[in-house]
């Protein structure tokens, strides 16, 4: 973690109490801790319809939000903010800025593509007890930072790390993450009051849920199915398909 290792007593009470810089085991998990990594990443699912009428309490979202900040970085630049949106008259400015460029997206589709898209719930912006807009400060750091002098958009692929730790806590929190996208970008600076030199990454509905879909929803409507892997995978160059890996 760059410098600062940390103990997680949740049991406790306290979160990630700062320990010294000493070196710790690298080794692999236990069975138990390495299953419920890999089924935090098989079962989240994007949410949109499934929020319960219940509240988040503040430590929960604490945890949350704290996982979300010990997500890798380029040069340690840390360069997210989390935006949390609880008004109920914020909620109802975004949910009009979804829903026009709702509007806009579904003119881009046509015959079936464009009446399931008509037919599919793309946000819980009302129902979700929290919103999050986790945006990317594209000065956090200075003018040079380490591991961006070549590419400028490491400090956005960085905060996209922030919103997939922040995902998958949820998920073993019993907490759902819908991601909403569909908005025109001025939109939401004008109403979360954004400068100009900060981008908005994600935009989140959070909230406790009752039950997940086995598949993701979209592969479930017809929209998309997932793909094979293999044939994504390359082995030296682009296209050159990896060797058949041997039967043991």
């Amino acid at each position: 973690m760059d410098g600062e290792d940390v103990i997680d007593t949740l049991g406790q009470g306290t979160l990630m109490q700062p320990i010294s810089n000493a070196l710790a085991d690298a080794g692999p998990f236990h069975d138990d801790d390495r299953a419920a990594v890999y089924r935090a990443i098989f079962t989240r699912r994007d949410v949109r319809s499934q929020f319960l009428p219940r509240a988040i309490p503040a430590e929960v979202l604490d945890r949350l939000l704290l996982a979300a900040h010990h997500a890798p970085s380029v040069g340690f630049m840390q360069p997210w903010n989390f935006l949390l949106v609880t008004a109920a008259e914020v909620k109802e400015r975004i949910k009009a800025a979804f829903t026009q460029a709702n509007h806009e997206a579904a003119s881009l589709f046509q015959s079936e593509q464009l009446s399931l898209y008509s037919a599919l719930k793309l946000e819980g912006i009302s129902e979700a007890p929290v919103n999050i807009c986790i945006t990317c400060d594209r000065e956090r750091g200075g003018p040079v930072v380490l591991g961006r002098t070549h590419n400028r958009d490491t400090d956005i692929y960085s905060t996209v790390c922030a919103v997939q730790n922040l995902s998958l806590a949820a998920r073993a929190e019993g907490i759902g993450v819908g991601w909403v996208s569909i908005f025109n970008d001025s939109d939401l600076r004008t109403i979360l009051g954004l400068p100009d030199h900060v981008l908005p990454i994600a935009y989140l509905c959070l909230g406790y849920v009752k039950e997940l879909h086995q598949i993701p929803e979209l592969e479930t409507r017809g929209w998309r199915k997932r793909l094979e892997i293999e044939p994504l995978i390359f082995s030296n160059s682009w296209g050159n398909a990896r060797p058949p890996q041997p039967v043991i």
